[in-house]
């Protein structure tokens, strides 16, 4: 059993002596895993960092089985690990995916949207709305994306500011009624509307984790949400108050 593709790293964890177990996300296989040998020493661990992007050769005798990896180095991303914004948001977008995506199940757009927001680290300046709209999309292809159309109450499309954390449809200020302190914010650049503020943005963003944290996660088994997040909008946070 074998194939080649390309994929960047998610993360690493070493295997005996010598070896580290790779996890990947590929264009055509998806999240991967397999061994590489001697990938603890001083030539392959920079190739290894997360983020890095790799052509890949995976080989198994079983297609169970964990296999091991050939790689070479396409593209570094190790710009980034002297830029701390830079660095949580990639920490964000390689554990998320790392938590959220099935085992060596192909999702090639996505694949695409976070190789393209992978690139745009270190440009500090647009990042934070493409990371929204990246975590929009992964919502979207897990299963849990929002529906901000029109009003589930009202069925119209006028005045919609929230959302309704147990359906994720849109609600007008009409539609809330009694109800609209128990809904989260739809602030315009989560419909795509608007100059979209950075403070916009980490309103958007406190909506978006709130469906990943009280609905993906907990589908997934008793696992949190990956702590990379949090540490990511809470810098974010504190990079908007020191403007």
């Amino acid at each position: 059993m074998d194939w080649r593709d390309q994929g960047f790293v998610l993360n690493t964890r070493k295997h005996g002596e010598t070896s580290v177990i790779l996890e990947v996300f590929t264009a055509e296989h998806g999240r991967h895993a397999g061994v590489v040998r001697g990938g603890v020493s001083r030539k392959m661990t920079p190739i290894l960092q997360p983020g890095g992007q790799l052509d890949l050769s995976w080989r198994a005798r079983l297609a169970d089985h964990i296999g091991s990896f050939t790689v070479e180095p396409l593209r570094s991303r190790a710009a980034v690990l002297s830029d701390r914004f830079a660095l949580a948001g990639l920490n964000t977008v390689t554990a998320l995916l790392a938590f959220c995506l099935p085992d060596r199940e192909p999702h090639p757009a996505l694949y695409q949207q976070s190789a393209q927001l992978l690139d745009l680290l270190g440009q500090n300046e647009i990042w934070p709305l493409a990371y929204l709209r990246w975590e929009m999309a992964l919502l979207t292809e897990l299963g849990y994306g929002l529906d901000l159309t029109e009003c589930a109450v009202t069925g119209s499309a006028d005045n919609l500011i929230y959302v309704s954390p147990k359906s994720g449809r849109a609600v007008s200020a009409k539609g809330a009624g009694d109800w609209a302190d128990r809904l989260l914010p739809l602030p315009p650049i989560l419909r795509g509307e608007g100059d979209a503020p950075d403070e916009e943005v980490l309103q958007a963003l406190r909506t978006t984790g709130y469906f990943l944290s009280d609905k993906l996660a907990p589908d997934l088994g008793a696992k949190p949400l990956p702590e990379a997040r949090s540490r990511f909008i809470d810098l974010f946070a504190r990079r908007l108050r020191s403007l």
